[in-house]
């Protein structure tokens, strides 16, 4: 399962805690990792993985934006991960909850 994977890849190599929902007890700063869609082709799986960076700033949130962008660029080191391309970001201030994030959306390849 893709998710498990980057959350438990995620998990290990930065500080800033990653869920998969959003946790009862929300720290200031962390990620939320979900799968948007996904694809079998040829044998090859292909996924779209959001990540939403929550920080206590909108300054901060992009700072951390910015740090999780270049984890996934380093996670084609998995076995399991043939490519990870950004394939957009930007600001995604929730307006509901007034909380700063932002999102980055990501194309994987993975098998």
């Amino acid at each position: 399962m893709i998710e498990k994977i980057y959350l438990d890849y995620l998990n290990s190599v930065q500080e800033i805690p990653v869920y998969t929902e959003e946790p009862l007890n929300k720290p200031e700063e962390y990620y939320l990792l979900e799968k948007t869609g996904s694809g079998f082709e040829n044998h090859i799986f292909t996924a779209t993985l959001v990540i939403q960076s929550y920080g206590g700033s909108l300054f901060r949130a992009a700072e951390m934006n910015e740090q999780i962008i270049q984890v996934m660029h380093n996670s084609v080191v998995l076995d399991e991960v043939g490519s990870c391309r950004l394939n957009s970001d930007y600001n995604f201030t929730d307006t509901s909850t007034k909380r700063y994030r932002y999102q980055a959306v990501f194309d994987i390849v993975h098998y």
